[in-house]
């Protein structure tokens, strides 16, 4: 009797286990991001393809507005140990998340959780960014972007203009000629910038290998300081400024809004803008329209590749160990091929994967498609220097606010262009060491 009453509670509590199994919650995964409208949309669709494909975890995505405002959210819930598993920061902030002591790197997170991952099949200039001295990554790449040259194709026919190569850059001697045979035609201006800190500053140093900043652009210490006062940088704002009399430059505003607008209306023939404005444009444009790379002074026979901008994802430490197992296989997901030419197709953000990029190459989605390829032809055309592998920076968003503000002084006349970045550095040098003293 004691057998057989010992063998019906062997049978109950194995009963009990297997409805425990079959009836327990997947293990949520939250993610909280700045990615919105169609952009949006595609992160969504691979959430869903991720939930769909297993049923351990659940990731749930959450847009917590622009980078900004999601990044200072992610902030403010780690003090009150709230916070998401996976947080996205753009790349401005990578030393501070860097330093922050509430990460849990990346090459860690996978190596811990088993992935055998070769780091070597990624694209460089985009891991580059977010590795540490010893070259681990410390953050996914996630959307990553570079800043190319839009043109208006019809208003270029109409003035007779030779269409730019998607290869070869045009000079900025040869932009001069452009732009004023365009607003000669009729344009009412010849060309804008979004996101001119990034576009005119940035990525036009890092083309030219001239150093944004000492130490290595920051990679090799906090110490570092502003070099963007320096000759040619203000030449070339020089030019810009110069250009604005006879509209073959317009000031449209720092980020993107108003210079899209600009563009996307038929206003202005040339945009300089990130990939990532691909959609935009494609959705909006009246208009033929195509890519080239970024213009290079006529000295640079050799132009060393553009920098990245856009975001990565950090994960987060804290959380229960069981659910970094879901945190890995999730970010191992966004890395597989068919995540990757989804993202790339749909948004203009790079594929992250050289295998990713030679898949899409093989499908002939670059030969349909050969304005996809610009950016990523021109982030890639040389192996990154000191110069152009990217920017280090404590404090970046409000140097770059600062760059910003002293630009914005040069296009309205209040400062002259070496006045202007004499003094974009010397600001921009206090914040930093504000930020070396509190991380040092």
């Amino acid at each position: 009797m004691m057998k057989k009453l010992m063998m019906l509670m062997v049978v109950v509590i194995l009963a009990v286990f297997a409805a425990d199994q079959v009836f327990a919650k997947p293990i949520e995964i939250h993610w909280w991001h700045a990615m919105r409208g169609a952009r949006g949309e595609t992160l969504k669709k691979i959430v869903d393809a991720f939930n769909a494909s297993q049923s351990d975890f659940v990731v749930v995505e959450t847009n917590k507005g622009n980078y900004d405002e999601t990044v200072n959210a992610g902030v403010a819930a780690y003090r009150a140990k709230k916070h998401p598993h996976i947080l996205q920061s753009f790349e401005v902030g990578t030393l501070t998340m860097m330093l922050s002591g509430a990460i849990y790197p990346v090459y860690k997170l996978m190596a811990d959780q088993g992935y055998q991952i070769d780091w070597s099949s990624y694209l460089q200039p985009v891991l580059s960014y977010y590795v540490d001295e010893n070259e681990n990554l410390l953050s996914m790449p996630f959307n990553s972007s570079t800043p190319v040259m839009y043109y208006n194709v019809d208003l270029f026919k109409k003035a007779g203009i030779d269409l730019p190569s998607k290869t070869e850059p045009l000079t900025w001697d040869q932009m001069g000629d452009i732009t004023a045979k365009l607003v000669a035609s009729g344009v009412k201006k010849g060309m804008v910038t979004s996101w001119q800190s990034w576009t005119q500053v940035e990525n036009y140093s890092a083309i030219h290998d001239l150093p944004f900043a000492s130490k290595a652009n920051g990679y090799e210490g906090l110490d570092c300081e502003l070099q963007i006062n320096n000759a040619q940088v203000v030449n070339h704002l020089s030019r810009l400024k110069s250009w604005m009399a006879d509209n073959r430059f317009s000031y449209e505003g720092q980020k993107y809004q108003g210079p899209q607008a600009a563009f996307v209306g038929g206003d202005a023939a040339i945009l300089m803008e990130s990939i990532s404005g691909i959609g935009n444009v494609k959705k909006n444009a009246q208009f033929a329209w195509d890519l080239a790379p970024l213009p290079v002074e006529a000295s640079m026979k050799e132009p060393q590749n553009s920098i990245i901008g856009g975001a990565s994802l950090w994960v987060m430490q804290g959380h229960p160990k069981k659910d970094y197992k879901g945190v890995a296989a999730f970010m191992d997901f966004l890395a597989q091929n068919d995540m990757q030419e989804l993202w790339h197709m749909e948004t203009g953000y790079f594929p992250i994967t050289i295998t990713a990029y030679e898949s899409l190459k093989k499908k002939g989605y670059f030969d349909e498609n050969p304005y996809q390829e610009v950016g990523i032809n021109q982030m890639t055309r040389r192996k990154p220097t000191k110069n152009s592998r990217g920017l280090r920076l404590g404090y970046f968003v409000q140097i770059r606010n600062i760059i910003n503000e002293e630009m914005e002084l040069l296009w309205n006349g209040s400062k002259s262009p070496q006045q202007a970045m004499d003094d974009a550095v010397s600001r921009s040098n206090e914040k930093l060491r504000e930020f070396e003293k509190t991380y040092k």
